[in-house]
């Protein structure tokens, strides 16, 4: 009894054990995150060792024997990639993608459908049969890609925005897909292209509804719940949001790894964009690790025994068909060649949706199972190779800059904006307000981060570019990309928090420059030497004001009053700073600037 009342509890406490011990050790070894956890889920799946459990009863404590206990948590793993794909990007950005998106991607699943079509067709399979097989192998597997792309942070360059691009048309395909499986099983071949069409009509209209009503829900939610300053219901309504709208998409008849794209776009556009990321990272990082693992589960090493030859050379035949296409299609784009094959070459493996499409296939009669199973360990030693793959790819693109030096690949599309110079403003009160209406009357580009919901609501309505979040987690100061800042400003008025946030900006970001606002002189020394380049005190500039009201009021000269009150800055910052003696505050008579009516 005790066994059922928590299913799949050895398998959960196994894998968060090969977590903990192999993403350390996969950092320090600076190895792909994807290959290990690949090369682990064959290791101690049902095809490793695990063939050793039932004669050796303690192996089954260290493998998977039942893959399906963490295949469930696995689709959860590509769902947040998926959502956090989404997060990265905009409407905006979409649009301006439109071309690869629609153009590329198109082009590349139709030529790739045709050639491996062909050669199935030539190798003996069923018009229907190689149909399927030619359109299922053109797909590229979303989840590995977008992660080595993100280990190399390289989605907003210009060819990751690409590549990105083609990926999206391919997740897109897998609709009329799914159409065509059921159309060809119910033998209505002439009604292939009407059927077809109208599905696409109609998946089209669903996430168009589903994306315009999921901004007019979802902003508002975050804004209610953001103000309450609790975690755990903000954690809720990411999770809601995200499998709520993936659950509309199935229910629409498409795939729910595109609603969970859907969910993280429509976040992109609120304040909360930068909170959300940082609240789900570390669960979006084992969920993967976790779909990686059940996908190295499925790579039976004893069928690549049995077929020594035509696995490896399947293996390779698809990465040279995909790759070949690619780097035609890159290279019209208006890359060299050097980035046309890097890119190619990354998203020459087989997707992750072949072992759904392939396994519905084969339940409806379309696909012989020996020949399924065959196309299913190819796709899945595709998957293993290919970090190997991607980094043949690089190397391809180093040696061929150097061999044609000055070619830089186009920006043929808009990358992300640039951080280099742009003010990180922490806190978004009155005197970040007037500071960052200075910085864009200059044209200096700035960001903000504030903890008041309410008020980020107000001024991100207006266009100002302030999210919400809480400046002391250096996580959300990563997100702004606070490391390549021209300065970053501390303006809130609590003295502890900015004491904390100074000390943690210091320690995560030696080297940018940081400047805060402090109560009084006295708060302003703790900033010092908790590690402020400078700390100015709000007590000193409103003193100083006044003494020159007061100066100007007894008859003294403007020119004098405004040497005095320059003079008496100067001393008390250079005492802040760091580069002078405190003095005592009775000067000397030739110290003294004489004013005179």
């Amino acid at each position: 009894m005790e066994q059922h009342a928590l299913p799949y509890f050895r398998e959960a406490l196994l894998f968060l054990a090969l977590a903990g011990i192999l993403i350390p050790l996969l950092q320090r070894m600076r190895v792909s995150q994807v290959l290990g956890f690949l090369a682990v889920g064959a290791l101690v799946g049902p095809y490793g060792i695990g063939l050793w459990a039932g004669r050796i009863p303690w192996l089954s404590c260290f493998t998977f024997t039942r893959a399906e206990g963490v295949a469930a948590l696995a689709e959860l793993g590509m769902l947040f990639l998926m959502f956090t794909i989404g997060l990265e990007l905009s409407p905006a950005r979409l649009w301006t993608l439109r071309y690869w998106v629609f153009g590329a991607g198109i082009a590349q699943v139709c030529f790739s459908t045709a050639i491996i079509g062909s050669l199935a067709y030539q190798f003996g399979n069923p018009l229907e049969s190689a149909l399927i097989l030619g359109f299922v192998l053109s797909l590229s597997s979303t989840a590995v890609v977008m992660q080595l792309m993100a280990e190399r942070h390289s989605v907003g360059s210009p060819l990751g925005q690409a590549g990105f691009s083609i990926l999206m048309l391919q997740d897109l395909a897998v609709v009329p897909l799914f159409i065509l499986i059921g159309v060809l099983a119910k033998g209505e071949r002439e009604k292939l292209m009407p059927v077809v069409a109208l599905a696409l009509v109609k998946s089209l209209g669903a996430v168009l509804l589903i994306y315009f009503w999921g901004r007019r829900l979802i902003r508002p939610l975050f804004l209610f719940f953001a103000r309450h300053h609790q975690p755990d219901l903000f954690m809720a309504l990411i999770l809601l949001s995200t499998l709520g709208i993936a659950g509309l998409t199935s229910a629409a008849g498409l795939s729910m790894a595109l609603g969970a794209f859907l969910a993280g776009l429509v976040l992109a556009e609120t304040e909360f964009r930068y909170e959300v990321e940082v609240m789900i990272e570390p669960f979006k990082g084992l969920l993967m690790g976790l779909f990686f693992m059940t996908v190295g589960m499925q790579i039976d090493a004893r069928e690549v025994a049995r077929e020594p030859l035509w696995i490896p050379l399947s293996v390779a035949g698809l990465f040279a068909i995909k790759a070949a296409v690619l780097s035609v299609i890159f290279r019209i784009g208006g890359f060299d060649w050097g980035h046309a094959v890097e890119g190619s070459l990354l998203l020459g493996q087989g997707g992750e949706f072949a072992f759904i499409i392939v396994g519905l296939t084969i339940s409806v009669g379309l696909l012989d199972s020996t020949i399924g199973q065959f196309m299913m360990l190819v796709v899945g030693i595709s998957l293993f190779a290919t970090p190997l793959a991607a980094q043949a790819g690089r190397m391809f693109r180093l040696w061929w800059e150097r061999r044609h030096p000055g070619q830089a690949p186009p920006l043929t599309e808009p990358a992300a904006e640039p951080a280099d110079g742009r003010v990180v403003i922490a806190g978004f009160g009155r005197v970040g307000q007037l500071l960052a209406q200075i910085l864009a009357e200059q044209g200096i580009r700035f960001v903000g981060i504030e903890i008041n919901a309410g008020l980020v609501a107000q001024l991100h309505s207006r266009g100002m570019p302030v999210f919400f979040g809480n400046a002391a987690r250096t996580e959300i100061l990563s997100k702004v990309d606070a490391e390549h800042a021209a300065a970053i400003v501390v303006t809130m008025d609590q003295a502890g928090t900015a004491q904390h946030i100074v000390g943690a900006v210091r320690r995560e970001y030696p080297h940018v420059p940081l400047f805060a606002r402090a109560r009084d002189e006295r708060h302003a020394v703790e900033l010092k030497q908790a590690g402020a380049t400078l700390a100015v005190p709000e007590t000193l500039e409103s003193g100083l004001q006044l003494c020159a009201f007061i100066l100007q009021t007894v008859g003294i000269p403007e020119e004098t009053v405004e040497r005095v009150v320059e003079t008496e800055r100067e001393r008390r910052i250079s005492i802040l700073q760091g580069g002078a003696e405190h003095k005592d505050s009775t000067r000397q008579p030739d110290e003294t600037v004489r004013l005179s009516r």
